[in-house]
This record gives C-alpha cells, sequence and structure tokens, in this order.
C-alpha cells in the first residue's frame, strides 16, 4: 500500500512541477516520509509518506505548515491576512477504544507576521476549526519564530520555537474524556480547559544534493502543557514529552 501511494505521490507530483513552472509559481515541492504520533496525546506513533509545499504565487503561499495564506497586506516585511489550514482528526481504535473520533476539520483564520529578511520572521495565528461535529470546533491559534543560518558546504539550518493553544471546547475534542467514554474506553474522566497546549522546538537541514534538488531533514519536540499535559488520556496511554521526525527530497522553482 506504501508503495503504490509513494508511487501515485510522485506521478502527480511531477505533472503539478510541469504546470507549476509554466503557472510562475516559485519554491519548492516534494514528497518524504514522517514519524511521527498518530493524534495529539501520542498514543502511538506512525510512519506516513508526506508531500512537502513551500511556494508562493504573488501574495498567495502554500506552505506545509502553515496551509494556503494570502499576504493582503504586504509592505516593509510586515504582512497579514488570512489563511486555510487542514486539521487531522482521530480514529479512537487501539488504547483509544471506547473515546469518540474526531474528524478530519479545516482551520480557518487570520495571520501576522514580521519577515524583514528571509532568514528570520516571527508570527502569530488565530483560527477556528470548521467542518467536524458540532462539539468539536473551537478556537485555536499559534505564536511563534523562526531563524534560518548558514552552515557551511551549502547546508541551511533553521530553527523555529511554536507555542500553540486552544479554547475550552478545541482541547475538550483531543484531550477530554466524558463519562460515557471513561465506561466505553476505562481512561478516567477528564474536562479539559483551554490555553496554552504546547510547546513545539524544531530544528531543520536543507542539504543540497544536485542543482535545483535537496534533501530536507527536520526534528521536533513537543512538550504538552498546561490542561493537555493533565489529561487523563495523556496520563493513562499518551506523552507528554512527543517527538516527530520529517525527511523529504525538494525541487526548487526560480
Amino acid at each position: 500500500m506504501f508503495r503504490v501511494t509513494s508511487l501515485v505521490c510522485a506521478g502527480v507530483l511531477g505533472l503539478w512541477m510541469d504546470s507549476a513552472a509554466a503557472a510562475g509559481i516559485s519554491g519548492e515541492v516534494g514528497l518524504g516520509l514522517s514519524y511521527q504520533p498518530r493524534e495529539p496525546t501520542a498514543s502511538r506513533y506512525q510512519t506516513v509518506p508526506v508531500p512537502y509545499f513551500d511556494l508562493d504565487w504573488g501574495d498567495v503561499s502554500l506552505d506545509t505548515d502553515d496551509g494556503l495564506t494570502w499576504s493582503a497586506f504586504n509592505s516593509n516585511g510586515l504582512s497579514a491576512g488570512p489563511y486555510l489550514n487542514y486539521l487531522p482528526g482521530r480514529t479512537a481504535n487501539g488504547p483509544l477504544k471506547g473515546l469518540r473520533d474526531v474528524s478530519d476539520m479545516a482551520e480557518v483564520g487570520g495571520f501576522i507576521q514580521y519577515a524583514p529578511a528571509d532568514f528570520w520572521r516571527v508570527y502569530a495565528q488565530l483560527g477556528r476549526s470548521v467542518g467536524g461535529a458540532h462539539d468539536q470546533s473551537g478556537i485555536l491559534g499559534k505564536l511563534g519564530g523562526e531563524l534560518g543560518y548558514p552552515l557551511g558546504g551549502g547546508v541551511i539550518g533553521s530553527t523555529g520555537l511554536v507555542a500553540h493553544f486552544a479554547d475550552d471546547n478545541q482541547t475538550q475534542t483531543f484531550f477530554g474524556v466524558d463519562e460515557h467514554e471513561a465506561q466505553a474506553s476505562g481512561i478516567r474522566p477528564y474536562n479539559a480547559s483551554g490555553g496554552f497546549q504546547n510547546l513545539t522546538l524544531t530544528q531543520s537541514l536543507q542539504i543540497p544534493l544536485a542543482p535545483r534538488w535537496s534533501l530536507l531533514a527536520s526534528a521536533s519536540w513537543v512538550h504538552l502543557t498546561g490542561s493537555a499535559a493533565d489529561s487523563s488520556i495523556v496520563r493513562q496511554t499518551g506523552e507528554v514529552n512527543q517527538g516527530q521526525v520529517q525527511t523529504a527530497i525538494s525541487y526548487t522553482f526560480d
């Protein structure tokens, strides 16, 4: 299944790169692998194929982490506008059997960013999850910064730190357990509250392989905080400190 999926993704990306170059899109696109928690409490980990995007088309950008953004205001390094991103859900099986499933959702909101140079930026996002069950949507956001630097031999490194937060409803969706779920799963009841949810520290490398081609690698440390860290799901089946490793081969457009 993985082999078939990878071949299909590679074929689609190949066709897309040809059309993107003709449309005046610049940036990077590629395909890689990610070893990551299956859901925010990290009850299990998984290895999945993932596409990689870091593309610009005028004031519109598509990024693997930030989603689709439009810089409606852009002046002297300061930009702001709306964004649309993907928020993965949760299948409640294995250690989470008896909890409710959480459907995949979209995240819609606004951002503001200050990036006076290509190698560093600070930014904030505030949005709302939409498209899930009526009691699974809520407010969420993040505040972060990123710094890039050369390491020699054409290798570029970058370090990013992001603080994620969510309201009561959004935190309860992934970290709360009601009485019915507790009886079905054996996980203690827990009412999650809003606030800062986690801190994520990411170290990335971009290693040149050939003209226009690069190897990308990143490792992230995620530390749950506040109500998320105190969740009975995390205490009984998950992890407060989590990790994620990604690697990809990318192609650069001029």
